[in-house]
């Protein structure tokens, strides 16, 4: 393990001597783990490979100015920072190779990303913070590249909020905003536009961020000229070098095989990032990657011989070693004599973890093999029995899947026998899936106590005299209370500061709670996305604005790749709790349709996505989130701020539940589900139905992840026997996923005399015309008719055809 020094004060030449030795055994062992990593991936032990090989010493230096309560993040090549913070050990390194799926031993994912993808705990095993001001910490990686740029801003922005913002109880989050977040991204990535949004919003922002840019002059075949103007970041970047008039950037250069010039580059801008709050931007130039991109390619085939000789003498591990030797810090026998041993005990930790990872499966190989035994001694079918024990015993290293394939194929053999042996193999099976399952497919949500799923309902109450106010003045007040009884909350988007949002919904709130709190942000919806990924992993309770549902797409990729599996691939040891609030349904025109949820739906499982018909129903959202620890997307009726609703007595206690519908008329003849805006057109066309003797049930979906657990759909269709689902998505968009939950996840399809039908929106989003919704989206009458439609295929006696 690391031991980081204090450099500020003066330590012997001895101990000197020492560190520089310690230093150097981590990057040579670090070396190794990926040498021999490759290895194992071309034998086919691993899937794949990508390793941090060549960027071994800079991350030596930034590891000894990483503190206590500082944050990573990073990209997949930062294995070295992380041993050298003793935070990954040569055996989780490779079992981390190996996908090991036991979290004690495989701590980064417990198998659920490849290799390089670091993470550390924030949780315990209950779901409870720890105390993160007196570890190292290190938000969990995303392949993406780039996509560790948006959380990282988030991460420096917590530090100045905590720094910043009376009231709050930074205990155990921060010790007065001195924390500083470390990203590490590699030069070709900059190319991303999120990296360029992160730079920009940290520049204005003024946040405690210090980026490393590894710049080994290529993007896996493509060589810098191809990817950079200048072929050089930091020249680039100079415009947002502070000055003495402005503000912005600290930009530091350094060689990346320049031991000692690399730590004094880390520790100067440490001390600018930790006390000024001043964003900086470290290009590490002159690197290499001795090994390539990854296990899928040679990069002799794309460069040069001569870039090769270079990178050869170049090498940064070997530029130490010979500054090593020329500052007689030890000798080339004493070095050759180290590497020697980090070979030997490099195989050694590669074998254990091997062996670990075999153990289980081994176990369950031979159990397996038992079953078929005594299968074989009594079946009919004892030969085909046999020939699958002897295929199962020939697997000489097998996986969980080799075996439980020949297990599912053997109970083919005895489907028609009654034996205990064939209820011992089933029983087996069954318990493979459920000891199995689990390790794959855990902790897309929250499971602890902590889940917002859990949080009962509690209806708002009128009182007699209540008055009725426009629905923005009740998400309005609601938010003063959240913000008022939680310091911990914020809430920042495109004009959702000074003018209170773009339809009021925080008018006034700026001034009573200050600019911190409530804030504005420039168009840069990644970014916006990433502050509250940030500032929720460090324990904050942020509302990330989005103005409209349409430029969730701007920062889709963040919340699908990031967000929604921030709890997932650290198997519950990291939550980001964030709320994304955005407003939409039933707008015109192409670019503010506002009804792409079948997308949305798709693309952000591990997410809760809330469709509230009204401005109470949202605000009890809102109350219900703050309450667990999933995060959230809130899409408010953009027609809603205006609609009048009578003002409960109990806002702030109100509790919309998750995953619960609600009935809004009731009826007998046919079940109308819908959800949002396009509700009140279903609401109006019911009761024109009643007219010509149709007398239909209205559900209100409310939450569309997670949908209806109670199963109060189906119990209406037992009732009515029909159903239609009216929905502005596009055909196949998210109708087609409510259509799904209703006929397989609840089993409607049994229950139904007439076809179970869908009425969306056109496949084109809606034209900006005076008509266009109309035209573009379900109306009163499309839906009118549609039901009268179904109606009258079931008796056309009763209800002659229309038109």
């Amino acid at each position: 393990m690391q031991i980081i020094p204090d450099l500020k004060n003066n330590i012997s030449f001895d101990d000197f001597k020492a560190e520089v030795l310690n230093d150097y055994k981590i990057a040579v062992r670090s070396r190794e783990c990926s040498l021999l990593g490759r290895r194992e991936v071309l034998t086919g032990k691993a899937k794949f490979g990508i390793f941090g090989d060549g960027k071994e010493v800079p991350q030596l230096a930034m590891a000894k100015a990483f503190l206590k309560g500082d944050w990573r993040s990073g990209y997949y090549r930062d294995q070295t920072f992380m041993m050298a913070i003793g935070e990954l050990t040569m055996e989780q390194f490779f079992a981390g190779l190996y996908a090991n799926t036991d979290l004690a031993i495989e701590p980064m994912s417990a198998g659920r990303q490849m290799g390089g993808h670091f993470t550390t705990h924030s949780l315990d095993d209950k779901g409870r913070w720890k105390d993160l001001t007196k570890q190292y910490n290190s938000s969990a990686d995303i392949s993406p590249t780039a996509g560790q740029m948006p959380r990282l801003l988030g991460l420096a922005q917590a530090s100045k909020i905590y720094r910043h913002v009376k009231d709050i109880n930074p205990s155990g989050f921060s010790v007065n905003g001195n924390e500083v977040a470390w990203g590490t991204i590699g030069n070709a990535s900059t190319s991303e536009g999120l990296f360029f949004e992160t730079i920009n919003a940290a520049g204005v922002l003024q946040v405690p961020m210090i980026i490393s840019v590894w710049d080994d002059e290529y993007g896996i075949s493509v060589h810098a000229k191809h990817q950079t103007t200048k072929e050089n970041i930091s020249e680039i970047l100079k415009g947002f070098q502070r000055d003495k008039h402005n503000k912005g950037y600290e930009i530091l250069r350094v060689k990346g095989w320049d031991y000692a010039n690399l730590i004094e580059t880390y520790q100067e801008a440490s001390a600018i990032a930790r006390e000024e709050h001043v964003p900086v931007l470290i290009h590490v130039t002159e690197l290499t990657q001795p090994q390539g991109h990854s296990t899928s390619g040679s990069h002799e085939r794309y460069k040069s011989r001569e870039r090769l000789d270079w990178e050869t003498k170049h090498d940064c591990n070997i530029k130490m070693r010979e500054w090593v030797i020329e500052n007689g810090i030890a000798d080339n026998e004493t070095l050759t004599d180290i590497e020697r041993t980090i070979k030997r005990d490099v195989r050694e930790a590669k074998k254990s973890a091997w062996a670990t990872f075999l153990k289980p499966v081994l176990k369950d190989q031979k159990s397996l093999v038992s079953i078929l035994t005594q299968i074989a001694a009594t079946s009919p079918n004892s030969a085909f029995i046999t020939n699958i024990k002897n295929s199962v015993i020939a697997i000489d290293e097998p996986t969980q899947k080799d075996i439980l394939t020949q297990a599912r194929k053997a109970l083919r053999y005895i489907l028609r026998e009654t034996s205990p042996e064939k209820e011992l193999l089933r029983k087996w099976i069954d318990s493979q899936f459920e000891t199995n399952q689990p390790k794959f497919s855990s902790h897309l949500y929250v499971e602890t106590e902590r889940s917002p799923v859990l949080i009962k309902e509690v209806k708002p109450i009128y009182a007699e005299d209540a008055p009725t106010v426009d629905g923005r003045i009740i998400i309005r007040d609601n938010f003063d209370a959240i913000f008022k009884s939680r310091p911990e909350a914020l809430i920042f988007g495109e004009d959702s500061g000074n003018i209170g949002d773009v339809n009021q919904g925080l008018e006034g709130l700026q001034e009573k709670y200050g600019e911190l709190r409530i804030a504005d942000a420039g168009i840069r919806e990644a970014t916006i996305v990433g502050q509250g990924i940030g500032m929720a992993l460090r324990g904050l309770r942020p509302i990330a604005e989005i103005q409209y549902l349409d430029y969730i797409m701007y920062a889709l990729q963040i919340i699908s790749d990031d967000l929604a599996t921030v709890h997932y691939r650290t198997k519950g040891k990291q939550k980001a709790p964030l709320i994304i609030r955005t407003r939409g349904h039933r707008l015109e025109g192409i670019w503010h349709s506002g009804s792409q949820m079948g997308g949305i739906l798709n693309l952000t499982r591990g997410i809760h996505i809330l469709v509230p018909r009204n401005m109470t129903k949202a605000a009890g959202f809102y109350n219900t989130l703050l309450m667990g620890d999933d995060p959230a997307l809130v899409v408010e009726c953009l027609n809603g701020y205006r609609l009048k609703e009578k003002m409960p007595s109990n806002l702030s206690d109100i509790k919309t539940p998750l995953g619960v519908v609600e009935t809004i008329k009731k009826g007998n003849d046919i079940t109308l589900v819908s959800y949002g805006s396009t509700l009140r057109i279903v609401e109006q066309a019911a009761k024109e139905l009643l007219t010509v003797g149709i007398d239909a049930e209205v559900i209100d979906i409310q939450s569309l992840l997670p949908f209806d657990l109670n199963h109060d759909i189906v119990k209406s269709i037992i009732k009515t026997n029909r159903l239609l689902v009216i929905d502005e998505d596009v055909p196949g968009g998210a109708s087609a996923y409510i259509l799904n939950e209703i006929l397989n996840t609840q089993n409607a399809y049994q229950y139904l005399d007439s076809q179970p039908k869908t009425l969306t929106a056109k496949a084109h989003r809606p034209a900006y015309g005076n008509d266009g919704d109309y035209f573009s989206k379900p109306s009163i009458e499309d839906v009118f008719e549609a039901v009268y439609d179904i109606m009258h295929e079931l008796a056309p006696s009763d209800f002659p055809k229309l038109r």
